[in-house]
């Protein structure tokens, strides 16, 4: 062994001893490089060692989206795309939710830390079933099965690196199983425990290249189970990645939009349908055990995948009441409160459909944005029994029309709009807002405003068509109800710091710029 090896396996079993003695949060389910287990047998290492491990290792990738993404995959995302933009507050103001709100977020944040931690670990679970199928020599697994799960497989992958991506720009790409460590393979395992960061154009290649493959073998869609990974979803976040800087291709995106359709997936004609809730007795008073759900909106003709949850979702409690249960932890503020401003945006287009079905105002015992006899809060997960729609037809179509925009289709995109601007209640636009590219454009961010708010896409659409200094910086003087703001927004603001632990582990991480 030469002496850069044993630096680097000094470097390796140090980190790793630090990492596990001195952190009480640590647990190595939860850290990507620990992802190591196997099985032994005569013939050799092998990931999976059977079909059933196959189908168990399959469900681990589903509970990682449902079951401990609650926190991670959707509070705090929604904390950055929402409270991070104009559409919210923070909500409940504390040293790791008020810096996204007055832009001062830094490498120190616990969240970001659980966040990447839980990213990776989906990751790892994905290049699990992945490769424990591609080195799986069992006949009780046939070949087209073996294709189809392995195909979502990579759609998990690839919607954990696109979220991974969009939020920190240059990450490890990692698409191999980590090996336990011996002196003879560490120059090939060092790699997978310290992994370097790839180049944004190159991470969304790889997502480019699973989904691409994944929509040949995924299961076909299900109009009665939109919890899965199917073609469906590869061909929905397709349309998404070609609307990206890294590899934008509008044609690519209307091409994708229009297969998504071809799949039966269509608007639902009653907004309230895809957030309601029907209640065993509506006329109960609140409070009282009969206060419950008898009812959901659950797989519509709209959703493209959902996260469901059977017996209830935790997290709902973090943002309002939940109907299922009136007082259930209503004693503390809440996350994620809706702005002034986007409140202005929606009485501003007349916009009561959508504004009820989004926001709510409940009393409470709290008073930092609005006054306690009058709070407002989000309304799109309002029981627990809720699903979350992870992707909607809604948001795909929009992307179709920003394509036609960008391509010069402005009477394409003007009719895509109207389509949702109807189901919303609202006249088609007018002349002034389609006269020309620029303000039609404008008109069409709003539009996705009103439509996906509280969804977690409003972050992601200012850093899309380059709109974060121009609508951030002008919000906290138009919005009388925002702390002050910490830090201008800047070209270094698109991207978010990578955790400062995750750094101090991997000496092969740089800070993003500005940080």
């Amino acid at each position: 062994m030469n002496t850069n090896t044993l630096v680097k396996y000094a470097v390796i079993c140090g980190a790793v001893f630090a990492a596990a003695a001195c952190s009480l949060d640590y647990n190595p389910v939860d850290i990507y490089s620990d992802f190591t287990e196997g099985v032994q047998t005569d013939s050799g290492y092998v990931i999976l060692k059977d079909r059933a491990a196959v189908l168990n290792q399959r469900q681990v990738i589903y509970d990682r989206i449902r079951d401990a993404g609650q926190e991670p995959g959707y509070l705090d995302m929604l904390l950055l795309s929402e409270s991070h933009s104009d559409n919210a507050y923070a909500g409940n103001p504390n040293q790791e939710t008020t810096p996204f709100e007055v832009n001062s977020i830094e490498g120190s944040n616990s969240n970001l830390k659980r966040d990447w931690n839980y990213y990776m670990t989906n990751v790892a679970a994905a290049n699990r079933l992945i490769q424990g199928i591609d080195e799986l020599n069992d006949p009780a697994l046939t070949e087209a099965e073996a294709k189809e799960i392995r195909a979502e497989g990579l759609i998990s992958r690839a919607l954990t690196y696109f979220d991974m991506v969009r939020i920190w720009g240059r990450v490890p790409l990692i698409t191999v199983v980590g090996k336990d460590i011996t002196a003879e393979n560490i120059e090939e395992v060092y790699p997978a425990y310290f992994p370097e960061q790839k180049e944004e154009v190159e991470v969304y290649q790889q997502i480019e290249k699973d989904l691409l493959e994944a929509e040949m073998f995924a299961p076909e869609n299900k109009p009665s189970n939109k919890t899965l990974f199917t073609k469906t979803v590869a061909r929905a976040l397709l349309a998404k990645v070609y609307a990206e800087k890294p590899l934008r291709n509008y044609a690519k995106v209307i091409e994708y939009a229009n297969k998504v359709a071809a799949d039966g997936i269509s608007l639902v004609n009653n907004f309230s349908d895809l957030w309601g809730i029907v209640l065993a007795n509506p006329n109960a008073p609140a409070g009282e055990s009969n206060f419950a759900v008898a009812a959901r909106a659950l797989n519509t003709s709209e959703s493209i995948l959902e996260i469901q949850y059977p017996s209830g979702s935790w997290v709902t409690w973090m943002f309002g009441r939940s109907l299922d249960n009136w007082n259930f932890y209503f004693d503390f503020a809440k996350w994620i409160t809706p702005s002034r401003d986007i409140v202005r945006a929606f009485d501003s287009a007349g916009d009561t459909k959508r504004k009820n079905e989004s926001i709510v105002y409940y009393p409470c015992s709290w008073n930092i944005y609005y006054p306690a006899a009058n709070y407002a809060f989000m309304y799109k997960t309002r029981s627990k029994y809720n699903s979350v729609i992870k992707i909607r037809y809604a948001d795909i179509l929009l992307l179709k029309a920003e394509a036609m925009i960008q391509t010069g289709d402005l009477s394409g995109a003007e009719q895509i709009i109207n389509q949702i601007r109807q189901r919303a209640g609202l006249n088609a636009l007018p002349v002034s807002a389609t006269s020309n590219k620029e303000n039609l454009l404008g008109a069409y961010l709003n539009e996705r405003r009103l439509e996906l708010a509280f969804e977690g896409q409003r972050w992601f659409d200012l850093c899309r068509l380059n709109k974060v200094e121009e609508v951030m910086n002008a919000v906290f003087s138009t919005d009388e109800g925002r702390p002050a703001q910490r830090y201008k927004y800047d070209q270094f603001s698109y991207k978010l710091p990578i955790p400062q632990d995750i750094i101090d582990q991997n000496p092969n991480l740089v800070q993003n710029p500005g940080y």
